[in-house]
């Protein structure tokens, strides 16, 4: 025998042992691996094991609380936990509350609205529609999807760099409407009368949308008013004889600084008023009478030079028991000056800048 060959034949002998060992390791390892995956197989983690319902709710807490809107795409949309499992997803889609609120992008497919609203099944509906740069080529499609959910629509917030009379969506017939937000661009030819709204309560608008709008101002009992002078807002004003709630953010022009109402506004069930905005107007407060006022939250530079004498005029013009006094913007952090005038009422503060989470008109977005 060559020599050569009968040292191969040995050490394919020993290769052989070798591998037959290591085969029968591998073997008591797949017998482990077998025996750990059928032990975690066989356990139910404690949140699969919870009834669909539980897991419906601890989902609504995920979203936003209605009527605040969740957006369409991203790590903040419902539409994150329909990819987590299979399960999850299922439930996801079959609790309708997760889609009755909706933040539409028109950079987005149209489709991407029909598909999330027809997953709110019948509930009422809160609708954020948002551009700012103009750039709408898909706004037909758009609209034409939403139209079916109109009458389910609670809330409905339009920003949009388009004219109001683009906006078929406005000539809708809304039942069940209770809050409009609209800020628009453009001042159209004509009003468009919104009338079929028996159930709004609630505007918030800015310049362009209330020379396009003709609204039933008398039924309200909260508006916002932004980026509006006060001769411009003025007639809106003399209509909302009913309101509760009233904020005014304004600028000013320099021709208006000392701009009065005449005859003074006066809005019998009004319980709150902010003004806040541009703040050289010095006699903003001249303009109204409020009797049942209750809070009040101005810029200090709109009291004039003397902002104690401007807040006493007004209360005793008033005739209106006030609670509580927010003095925004002021020169010096120190109630002390309002205390012994104002002692009656309840609750003074005085701040360097606005009040803290009051700042934000937009209710949906």
């Amino acid at each position: 025998m060559v020599p050569e060959l009968a040292e191969e034949r040995a050490r394919l002998v020993e290769l052989e042992m070798q591998i037959l060992e290591v085969e029968r390791t591998l073997a008591a390892l797949r017998l482990q691996e077998s025996v750990a995956r059928a032990r975690l197989n066989a356990y139910k983690y404690p949140v699969l094991s919870l009834p669909d319902e539980i897991i419906a709710e601890m989902f609504l807490h995920f979203v936003p609380e209605y009527p605040k809107c969740s957006p369409a795409a991203g790590p903040c949309s419902p539409m994150r936990l329909t990819h987590i499992c299979r399960l999850w997803r299922e439930i996801a889609l079959a609790t309708p509350r997760l889609w009755r609120a909706l933040s539409l992008p028109f950079r987005s497919p149209s489709s991407v609205g029909n598909l999330w609203l027809s997953r709110a099944g019948s509930l009422p509906l809160a609708i954020c529609l948002q551009e700012s740069d103009g750039n709408t080529p898909d706004f037909p499609a758009h609209v034409t999807a939403l139209l079916p959910y109109l009458p389910l629509c609670e809330y409905l917030e339009i920003g949009l760099a388009l004219r109001v009379s683009d906006l078929p969506i406005m000539e809708s017939e809304f039942p069940i409407l209770k809050h409009l937000d609209l800020s628009l661009s453009g001042i159209p030819p004509h009003d468009i009368e919104l009338f079929s709204v028996p159930m709004l309560r609630s505007v918030v608008v800015e310049i362009h949308a209330t020379h396009g709008i003709a609204l039933p101002w008398t039924q309200l009992d909260t508006l916002s008013l932004y980026d509006i002078t006060l001769p411009n807002c003025e007639d809106v004003l003399r209509q909302v004889t009913n309101l509760v709630h009233l904020t005014l953010d304004l600028y000013v022009d320099d021709d208006a600084q000392d701009f009065v109402i005449q005859p003074a506004i006066t809005l019998p069930h009004l319980k709150s008023f902010k003004a806040d905005g541009e703040r050289n107007m010095k006699r903003l407060l001249d303009s109204f009478v409020l009797p049942s006022l209750l809070q009040l939250d101005v810029a200090e530079d709109y009291l004039g030079k003397d902002p104690i004498a401007s807040l006493t005029t007004f209360i005793l013009r008033s005739g209106c028991k006030l609670e509580k006094l927010y003095v925004t913007y002021a020169d010096s952090l120190s109630n002390t000056p309002y205390l012994p005038t104002f002692a009656s009422v309840e609750e003074v503060h005085v701040l360097a800048g606005s009040w803290p989470d009051r700042s934000n008109l937009h209710l949906l977005s």
